[in-house]
């Protein structure tokens, strides 16, 4: 009987640690399924690539679309009332740009309009084609010419020194005003090919540039 009831003790002990044993193997099998699951679902941003998700990728640039061409202010505004007829928002705005530059030969100012005006007859007197400028910084100088290029300028700049004289040189910008519309970017993304065309229609000159709002230096907004 004692034998007997050893050979129980030891089989119950058995059984025991073989459960203990399954137990923990199927916690670790168990542990380690979960953790392979959530592996791959689990990823850390940095700030600025969570910024860069909720921006969508933008580049925080906003541009607006300018539409020109052989467009005057009247022109200009037919096309922003009609633009505003379809809720796009737009301006008139005008620039003014150099187109070409001529150069002036002349005398430099001198005291008074009756000396300038004795210079004028002592030129005049050698066939020389010259006046008096009458208004102006170099009011009282003397014109010699007024040139569209640089050399022909500099060459005459050269013979009247040669006369005698003592002759200046300055650049004379001719200034040309254009207008031209600009459409705010929420309106530019209304803006698509059909609308151009129908435009150009009525503006056939009329042309579109993409850039950035604050592309366009010293614009003068029209009211």
């Amino acid at each position: 009987m004692r034998w007997l009831f050893l050979l129980l003790v030891v089989l119950n002990f058995s059984y025991w640690i073989l459960n203990e044993r399954l137990a923990f193997r199927q916690g670790d099998e168990s542990a380690a399924s979960s953790s392979g699951d959530a592996g791959p679902g689990i990823q850390l941003l940095s700030e600025s690539e969570i910024a860069a998700r909720l921006n969508g990728g933008r580049s925080g640039k906003n541009e607006c679309l300018f539409l020109w061409g052989g467009l005057s202010e009247e022109r200009g505004r037919q096309i922003v009332q009609r633009l505003l007829s379809l809720d796009i928002a737009s301006s008139l705005e005008r620039f003014k740009r150099i187109v070409a530059e001529d150069y002036l030969v002349y005398l430099p100012p001198l005291a008074s309009r009756h000396a300038a005006l004795q210079r004028l007859k002592e030129l005049q007197a050698r066939k020389i084609d010259s006046y008096v400028i009458a208004q102006g910084e170099l009011t009282n100088g003397i014109s010699l010419g007024v040139f569209s290029r640089a050399e022909p300028a500099e060459a005459a700049v050269r013979h009247f020194r040669e006369a005698g004289y003592e002759p200046a040189m300055r650049e004379l910008p001719q200034v040309r005003q254009d207008y031209w519309v600009r459409v705010a970017p929420s309106g530019a993304r209304l803006f698509d090919e059909h609308l151009m065309e129908s435009l150009v229609q009525s503006f056939p000159k009329l042309r579109q540039l993409k850039k950035e709002c604050e592309g366009v230096a010293s614009p003068v907004r029209l009211e």
